[in-house]
């Protein structure tokens, strides 16, 4: 066999076919677990090369075996796909929407290009098989020829409309293939269009060069390695070589053997440096998996990761840490010897541990477990960086409230969380170009515009209080979290605080299966959902049921218990449901429902002014 380093587009820059065996498995690539690293590794590479960092490293897209096959003279020449057929097939469905929105931004020569690689020109023997430069296994054919010939980003979507059945809550998904299709094309336009207001990356540049320049990185600063078999090689035994499950090398293992090998070469003592300052990374802690996005990773690998991209100020992908750090490590030269980055990396990893793990007396605890219950990493490179500063407890204490209330307030409000590495990483590099204060973080985070980055400001806040499906926005540990820091402020200086250690539920107080016990404000019965959807447009009781089923899903209907209580008191009337609610708690929060004698739209309405006005001094906006 040859195994070779290629640009991933010379694999189809010749006139041949990449057949994919018909026992093989159909495309089974989703959007969380492959398009979306993938389509993250493309755009870095992009951006790379509009910032005009042109030097960094190419990024390899893994291996690709395939098999030579016998082929009549006047035929296409064609390769069996033995490995790598998902990666393969996703590439041409990336040319194909790259294709199309070239087409329809006028940069016809370039998309003529992009064609050359997804489609065979010339004379051929069976045209209507041998143009397609991969051919996947037969059931996968009419959307993978859909996707290639359709020519346009609508003429697919006139192939495949979204369709619902009957009483169907979700349109019915496309075909996969088509799905991907979808995906990238409207990554493609969103990354060099941009979105209002936010600009696209180097906007004062032509689209059509900006264009061209990332085409470029596509045909040199992506590759793959392509093993080709002989004859005489065994492709079945290649392949469960090339997929066997062994015991894989961390990132932080290849970094370890990188760091000390320098050590050795450079005449630094080994054994010291190991003592000092690397034997705590070799605690069992470290290489305990945890969730990070859709995947599970090692610690040292999450560290290594947030502590690179702190450093850097960039993105840090976790499958590149490897390669990016030894490429900062070498170009870059940020210490002067190797007791001087192992001593970092030692001092930063315990704060790190300071930050996942953090202690009940810490001045980190409140931001790091705010953090934890709200699954956000992206800020941990700029936590780095603040213990890396040495910032006082007060400060700490200014940032957390900065970063909580604007975190909160776009979790509330529904606001998206996809450019949050950027905003952190951003606010990273201008507080170690400027210096670093709690002022300038605010005022920074202030400034921000545009829904996938402002902090919203108090009205957007009220009506998304006061309106929003509280569990259509937030998971209940987030509201736990709200509720928890609201009852706080229940406290004087008069009263002494009551610490909860156990884990505290989530109560309707009217509750959501109202409808038997709970009348509507005129006394009549509110509808169910089958008489709601054939009721009439005017209907005084169905118009006041949606309502109710609206408000009963508010902040101001929500409370937390230390108790849960059974379904049967949960749903039962307010004269029977209230004295059970407040025994099952003595939280603060819960003892203004004494006074209220009755519980309706109006009760509702009047503690969701209440706690917003509270929700105001615990997490103050931008103004």
């Amino acid at each position: 066999m040859n195994a070779n380093a290629v640009p991933v587009l010379a694999i189809f820059e010749k006139k041949l076919r990449l057949e994919v065996p018909l026992f093989q498995r159909q495309y089974v690539w989703s959007r969380e677990q492959q398009w979306e690293p993938l389509w993250q590794d493309l755009a870095r590479k992009f951006s790379d090369c509009l910032n005009g960092e042109k030097d960094k490293p190419v990024h390899f897209l893994g291996a690709m075996v395939l098999d030579q096959q016998q082929t009549p003279t006047t035929y296409v020449e064609r390769r069996q796909v033995i490995d790598g057929q998902q990666r393969l097939i996703t590439l041409q469905i990336i040319l194909a929407a790259l294709r199309d929105f070239c087409r329809e931004q006028s940069c016809e020569e370039l998309a003529n290009e992009c064609e050359s690689f997804v489609l065979n020109k010339g004379m051929m023997a069976n045209p209507d098989i041998d143009k397609f430069k991969v051919w996947p296994t037969q059931l996968d054919r009419g959307q993978f020829g859909d996707v290639i010939t359709s020519g346009s980003h609508a003429a697919v979507e006139t192939k495949h409309p979204l369709r619902r059945r009957k009483y169907a809550r979700r349109d019915d998904p496309r075909p996969r293939m088509v799905e991907a299709y979808l995906f990238y094309y409207n990554e493609l336009r969103e990354f060099f269009l941009g979105s209002d207001p936010e600009p696209p990356l180097a906007a004062d540049q032509s689209l059509a060069a900006r264009l061209e320049e990332c085409f470029k990185a596509l045909k040199s600063a992506i590759q793959v390695v392509v093993i080709d078999l002989d004859r005489d090689d065994d492709a079945q035994v290649i392949f469960e070589t090339l997929n066997a499950r062994g015991a894989p090398l961390l990132p932080a293992d290849l970094l370890r053997n990188f760091i000390f090998l320098r050590a050795a070469r450079q005449g630094e003592d080994q054994e010291a440096l190991y003592d000092r300052y690397w034997r705590r990374f070799d605690d069992p802690f470290w290489r305990q998996e945890v969730r990070q996005g859709r995947l599970n990773r090692p610690r040292s690998d999450l560290f290594m990761q947030h502590f690179l991209a702190s450093r850097r100020t960039e993105d840090i992908p976790i499958t590149h840490l490897f390669v990016e750090y030894k490429y900062w490590i070498d170009e870059q030269k940020p210490f002067a010897s190797v007791r001087e980055e192992v001593a970092g990396l030692a001092r930063q990893g315990d704060d790190f541990r300071r930050i996942i793990e953090p202690k009940r007396d810490d001045v980190l605890f409140p931001v790091a477990t705010f953090l934890d219950c709200f699954d956000i990493r992206t800020v941990y490179p700029l936590l780095l960086h603040l213990l890396e500063t040495g910032i006082t407890d007060e400060q700490w204490k200014q940032v957390s409230a900065t970063l909580e209330s604007y975190l909160l307030r776009r979790a509330v409000c529904d606001l998206p969380t996809k450019n949050y590495n950027r905003i952190f990483l951003t606010l990273t590099r201008t507080l170690r170009r400027e210096g670093t204060s709690p002022d300038k973080i605010r005022m920074s985070v202030a400034e921000l515009r545009g829904e996938s980055s402002e902090w919203p400001t108090d009205q957007a806040f009220r009506t998304a209080w006061k309106t929003t499906h509280a569990y259509r926005t937030l998971q209940n540990p987030k509201i736990v979290h709200i509720f928890r820091r609201l009852n706080d402020t229940y406290f004087d200086s008069r009263a002494e605080p009551i610490t909860i250690h156990g884990p505290l539920t989530v109560e309707h107080i009217m509750p959501q299966n109202w409808i038997d016990n709970w009348p509507l404000p005129d006394g009549s019965k509110g509808l169910k959902d089958l008489e709601l959807l054939f009721a009439q447009p005017d209907d005084p009781s169905a118009e006041a049921t949606r309502n109710r089923n609206a408000l009963v899903q508010t902040f101001g209907n929500l409370t937390i218990l230390t108790r849960a209580l059974n379904a049967s008191v949960s749903n039962s009337a307010w004269r029977d449901k209230r004295p059970a609610l407040l025994s099952a708690s003595l939280l603060p929060i819960n003892q203004q429902l004494h006074a209220a004698e009755v519980w309706d739209e109006v009760a509702i309405e009047r503690r969701s002014t209440d706690l917003f006005d509270r929700a105001l001094r615990v997490w103050p906006g931008p103004q």
